[in-house]
């Protein structure tokens, strides 16, 4: 007699190719429209379904979590982050979490050069000006940015993204430093030539240049906060394509008006999709929509992760990708 299928709700629209194999192995309800899920229809879900496969979009809270069914035994998290999920709760209630991580290191390393490039060289300004029709030919002083080369990296997190933006930066040219909740095997820091500062205080009065790598915990909301924002020189910029409320956003706003940051390229947003219109009218700041992971190959291979740790889970393993809550 054949087993019966897993029931497995999705909260978004996914890659056409992840869709197709989930409907193929599972009892799989696919969302029709490309928005988030109401916290009516998350919490309906929860009661359905053996398995919910979320993305970032979707808060998994406690209060949710207690209107769980009985069948829900799996949240496959489609995402590396998981922040969005209350996974104490989840944990204490027998549901098991898992994420997809490694597959996006190089895709977020390469937008966070690509916004150190477009913030240092002020290329969304030149894009503007063509776009205007207002460029009136070449000009010796027009539009002037700054050389990578010989600059000061601050990567800020030094885990497996931040060592692929280090490894990038140091192709540039750039000095790499790092600040890490642990110091790096000596090794691994001679294949960069970084230098680890155990004081982010005493980094990040010094560095050209401040990439944000660290995920989002308890202990880095806000770890850039005004106070530390004002330790920048004036001529520095900051980048981010981890997590927006690891910089106090209406802080970095007032500073970059008052010049007192020179720039900022921004991927993920302290609140979401509710930017503040004063950071959006700055012209020394590059906003993108959270496109950090916005690669095909990118999304395929998370969606393979999440088919994995359902399978898995339905042959009665543990998801090779799951979350407890002593790794947050």
């Amino acid at each position: 007699m054949a087993r019966e299928r897993l029931s497995v709700v999705v909260t978004r629209r996914l890659p056409e190719p992840v869709e197709t194999r989930l409907s193929e192995l599972f009892d799989v309800r696919l969302r029709d429209d490309d928005t988030p899920m109401s916290r009516a229809e998350l919490a309906a879900a929860l009661k359905d379904a053996d398995v919910l496969v979320p993305t970032v979009t979707d808060e998994i809270d406690a209060g949710l979590l207690g209107q769980a069914g009985d069948r829900l035994k799996l949240i496959a998290n489609y995402g590396a982050g998981v922040d969005h999920i209350d996974v104490a709760t989840a944990r204490q209630r027998g549901i098991l979490v898992s994420n997809t991580p490694g597959v996006l290191t190089d895709d977020t390393a390469d937008m966070a050069m690509a916004l150190i490039m477009a913030v240092v060289r002020r290329i969304p300004e030149g894009l503007a000006v063509m776009q205007k029709g207002d460029w009136q030919g070449w000009s010796p002083t027009a539009l002037l940015g700054g050389r990578l080369a010989g600059r000061r990296l601050g990567i800020l997190g030094m885990g497996s993204i931040g060592q692929a933006v280090a490894k990038r930066a140091a192709a540039f040219g750039m000095q790499v430093h790092y600040h890490n909740r642990r110091r790096l095997r000596p090794e691994i820091e001679q294949r960069f030539e970084a230098t680890y500062w155990e004081s982010l205080d005493q980094m990040v009065a010094r560095m050209d240049v401040l990439s944000i790598n660290c995920p989002s915990t308890p202990s880095t909301f806000h770890l850039m906060n005004a106070r530390r924002l004002k330790l920048m020189k004036p001529d520095a910029v900051i980048v981010n394509t981890s997590r927006g409320e690891v910089i106090d956003e209406h802080a970095l706003t007032r500073m970059l008006r008052s010049s007192e940051i020179a720039g900022a390229g921004l991927d993920v947003y302290e609140h979401g999709t509710n930017i503040n219109p004063r950071l959006r009218e700055l012209e020394n700041v590059v906003l993108l929509p959270h496109m950090g992971s916005a690669t095909l190959e990118g999304r395929l291979e998370m969606g393979e992760k999440v088919l994995l740790n359902i399978k898995t889970f339905e042959d009665g393993h543990r998801p090779p990708d799951q979350v407890v809550p002593s790794m947050l």
